[in-house]
């Protein structure tokens, strides 16, 4: 079963028709069918490592200052609790907590997963960002999980490699700037090449700039624990938006599916403060 890293962007993707959204639909169209997908989103990053474990997983809106369609968008895919167990069996001696009623789905996951799998109908699963852990352990965990891709489950990250809010240009809103574009394609190289040294690209000079959080930078790390095992990732699409936000994506097990560059990504909504955006 194929896995993914898919650079988000703004939640505003979620309702448009644009040229990154019409790739993850494409996308979508061209992967197997899954048993189910676990999602590793950024916007789930707390101080332990666990994994949703409920029947019906709630819509989380996690963000601020958008309209009120996009509140009002719910994503009503299945949870799938049997699967909890077994990604707490195949990562162990790690730990995995069961969370039965907290969490749910954030825009992290529903943005993306709107256009990959537009009807809802594949049960979903989220994994926690440990905010407590080294970032090579993300990197062991993927090679972990990388047993339920033969069990038929998709594994979904959602992040940006370049992820830097406070760095936004309004009037760049298809381009990047210079230093997001050296550190992605270093990240692209590294992707394609050797993602088991993805860890490489703390040494670049961008780095700082490109990911002031990890947050956001981390989901990609899972992608390259996976890739490690068949040695590379495909580039499946490259962009940036407003600057300072790469929405680079990278496929493991799609060698054969080819998606164009992307343009034309989702701003934020006129008037809304970066930092009131929690995107």
């Amino acid at each position: 079963m194929p896995a993914l890293f898919v650079g988000h962007g703004s939640p505003m993707n979620t309702l448009e028709d644009n040229g990154y959204t019409r790739a993850w639909r494409r996308l979508g169209r061209a992967l197997p069918q899954p048993r189910a997908v676990l999602v590793v989103s950024a916007h789930w990053f707390i101080g332990a490592t666990a994994v949703t474990a409920m029947a019906r997983p709630r819509t989380i809106h996690d963000f601020y200052g958008f309209p009120d369609e996009l509140f009002a968008f719910d994503y009503p895919a299945p949870g799938l609790p049997e699967l909890a167990g077994e990604v707490a069996e195949v990562v162990k001696p790690h730990w995995v907590g069961a969370d039965r009623d907290q969490w749910g789905l954030d825009h992290g996951t529903w943005s993306v997963l709107a256009h990959l799998f537009p009807q809802a109908d594949i049960p979903v699963v989220q994994l926690s960002i440990n905010a407590l852990k080294p970032l090579d352990y993300h990197i062991e965990l993927a090679t972990k999980l990388n047993e339920l891709r033969a069990r038929g489950v998709m594994i979904v990250s959602s992040g940006n490699v370049v992820h830097n809010l406070g760095r936004i240009e309004w009037n760049r809103p298809d381009a990047g700037t210079e230093w997001a574009r050296r550190f992605d394609d270093m990240v692209a190289r590294q992707m394609t090449e050797a993602p088991a040294d993805i860890l490489k690209s703390l040494e670049h000079p961008d780095f700082n700039l490109a990911v002031p959080t990890p947050d956001h930078f981390i989901p990609l790390l899972y992608t390259a624990g996976l890739a490690t095992a068949e040695t590379d990732a495909q580039a499946l699409l490259r962009g940036y938006a407003m600057g300072s936000l790469s929405m680079s994506c990278y496929g493991v097990g799609m060698n054969d599916v080819v998606c164009e560059a992307g343009d034309g990504a989702a701003q934020l909504p006129h008037g809304v403060p970066p930092d009131q955006t929690n995107i």
